[in-house]
């Protein structure tokens, strides 16, 4: 049986296995085996006596802890006498609910990796373990001279569209406040900092959005702007500045009237900037926008909690915010859906727009979306099955506007039948379309966007 989440095989022992020890302690708990290979065949391990003693006795003194560790010998072969099977040692984990260090290092199993937590990741796990999550914390520094006034107002008049939020008619800022749970014993919560707060980056140095305009890639920067600001300026703020500098508005005109269309569903771009808002690690990095030539994307600090995956996110899962202050207030404001379609909405939006579906990935310790403008980005046309000689192609013809059957075997070094039946191929998947004459003077050039975003073409 192969390694599984809460299975490791070692074939012998070695001290810094301890880390396993207390990363599967701070986790699900788990199992280790000593004596077995990668597989789960027993290959014995010889010095069991000796491992029998210090094994547990490093546990209990390093850690603190008790795990069950057992002597056991191989099974599976039944003709082999007892005397002479093979032993192995298995060590059981049980899950802490306090947490759990090796030399003052913390450990935590996640998937079917250990992984050391340091910084942002190590002060949530301690804030978790100890019954709290990061904006549920008083923040004796401030003060309601701290809270912006027109940002309440402003949620307090958003909120009543959608009824959630209790009557808050004639109370004072400090009613209102502790109506939303977001302050205790007449403090206020980093959670009203961070939701109202005049200048949350004079609490929290990274609490502000940079936005960053690029070419194809990170390496051609060509202007970028940063927002600051709590959560309700900054969704406004954000929006206006991707909406006026960053991204094009498409002009389209019905009879006599003039009408601005985005190159990405308003919807999607706002569930994207709140769902970082809401979910991001704040005492992680700062939320980062890179807006290109055919694609967007939005980053934030903090992996997806854990029982999420990035496949469950297409789909109904449980809402699991990884700030749920945060996140009930901004329900209660009608700005989220407290049922976890956040990210169903943002690709139903997309679909709607005859986009290609959006990219959910997690990436450099946080979450990352990506919506595509078209299906003949790179990445898309690869994804389509595209060969390396097809997707250089269709750049040639965004650049140049068409091509021949001839520069399309110059432009590869091919044959003229290998570039006849790849762009055949580019037509039959609605790519590429036949112009001019037939015959020599024949070209080919992009289908209209509309088939484009529908091709469909065979995997190599």
């Amino acid at each position: 049986m192969p390694e599984q989440q809460n299975i490791e095989y070692k074939s012998s022992w070695h001290d810094d296995y301890l880390k396993w020890v207390c990363g599967f302690a701070n986790a699900q708990g788990g199992k280790i085996y000593i004596g077995k290979n990668d597989v789960g065949e027993v290959i014995g391990v010889e010095d069991y006596k000796r491992l029998m003693d210090d094994i547990p006795n490093k546990i209990k003194n390093l850690m603190g802890i008790t795990a069950e560790v057992n002597l056991l010998q191989d099974s599976d072969n039944h003709f082999i006498a007892n005397a002479e099977r093979k032993a192995f040692i298995q060590i059981i984990v049980q899950p802490y609910s306090v947490p759990i260090s090796l030399r003052g290092r913390y450990y935590y199993r996640s998937g079917s990796v250990k992984q050391e937590l340091t910084g942002a990741a190590l002060n949530e796990f301690l804030l978790k373990r100890s019954g709290h999550t990061w904006d549920d914390v008083v923040e004796p520094r401030a003060t309601f001279a701290d809270i912006d006034e027109k940002s309440l107002k402003a949620y307090i008049v958003m909120s009543k569209e959608k009824g959630r939020l209790p009557d808050v008619e004639g109370l004072t800022t400090a009613e209102i406040l502790d109506k939303l749970r977001l302050t205790e014993n007449g403090q206020l919560k980093r959670a009203a900092i961070a939701l109202f707060g005049k200048d949350p980056a004079r609490f929290y140095p990274n609490t502000f959005v940079k936005i960053g305009r690029f070419a194809k890639d990170d390496a051609d920067l060509r202007f970028q702007e940063v927002e600051e600001g709590n959560i309700i300026v900054l969704l406004r703020n954000v929006l206006e500045q991707l909406n006026h500098k960053f991204l094009i508005r498409n002009i389209e005109f019905e009879g006599f009237f003039r009408i601005e269309k985005g190159e990405y569903p308003v919807p999607a771009l706002r569930e994207m900037l709140l769902n970082a808002l809401v979910h991001r690690n704040y005492m992680g990095s700062f939320i980062q926008i890179r807006v290109y030539d055919d694609k967007i994307n939005i980053w934030n600090e903090g992996m997806l909690p854990e029982g999420i995956s990035l496949e469950s996110l297409r789909s109904s899962h449980s809402s699991r915010p990884r700030n749920p202050l945060i996140a009930d207030v901004c329900f209660k404001g009608g700005l989220i859906d407290a049922w976890g379609r956040g990210t169903i909405r943002i690709i139903d939006t997309c679909k709607e727009a005859e986009l290609p579906e959006p990219e959910l990935t997690e990436r450099d310790g946080g979450f990352l979306v990506t919506l595509f403008k078209n299906n003949l980005t790179e990445e898309q046309l690869k994804k389509l099955g595209l060969n390396e000689r097809q997707v250089k192609a269709v750049d040639y013809v965004k650049e140049k506007g068409k091509i021949t059957n001839k520069e399309y075997q110059e432009i590869n070094e091919i044959s003229e039948r290998t570039a006849s039946r790849e762009i055949s191929e580019l037509i039959k998947a609605s790519i590429l379309e036949q112009a001019g004459s037939f015959g020599a003077g024949s070209f080919f050039q992009l289908k209209c966007h509309d088939n484009a975003n529908n091709a469909k073409i065979t995997p190599k």
